[in-house]
């Protein structure tokens, strides 16, 4: 059990747990997961962490789909800064509790800003990682914005 999954149960909200054999030579880990769920990868997304300000002590979340790129300058408007920068890989580790590939936006150690991409209105759930690799948690995009206290923003466009 992880964080994301047993923050989803004590909050009482619907979801669903995923899990795969996890390739260890695999660098997309969403595109894997959307591979090996057998789901569209529209409906995956990715959880990055970035820097506000390009500054690693002020962290927050950016959740896009795997099919698509982050957008910074949007990301940056979204969160009301300047610029932003994706993260240093170990403050991300450090920050949330988790490591690469495996970070997810529910249960992190710190509560951060957190953006969800808007196309996940366009879904009925999507899937997000549960906390480690080859681990997905799906729910409805309105229980991932209570659970991570989030909100939608275009992150992409």
């Amino acid at each position: 059990m992880t964080p994301a999954i047993t923050l989803a149960e004590k909050q009482a909200v619907s979801h669903q747990v995923h899990s795969y054999s996890h390739d260890p030579n695999c660098e997309s880990y969403g595109d894997e997961a959307a591979q090996a769920l057998n789901i569209n990868p529209g409906q995956v997304y990715k959880t990055l962490m970035v820097a506000l300000n390009g500054d690693n002590k002020q962290l927050a979340v950016a959740i896009v789909p795997v099919a698509a790129q982050l957008n910074l300058k949007a990301a940056a408007k979204a969160f009301k800064v300047k610029k932003i920068a994706m993260a240093d890989p170990q403050a991300a580790q450090r920050s949330s509790g988790y490591l690469l590939g495996g970070i997810s936006p529910l249960g992190q150690k710190k509560a951060l800003p957190t953006l969800l991409d808007s196309s996940a209105e366009n879904w009925p759930t999507v899937f997000v990682s549960a906390g480690k690799r080859g681990l997905e948690i799906e729910l409805q995009a309105t229980d991932l914005l209570l659970l991570s206290k989030g909100q939608f923003a275009d992150l992409t466009g």
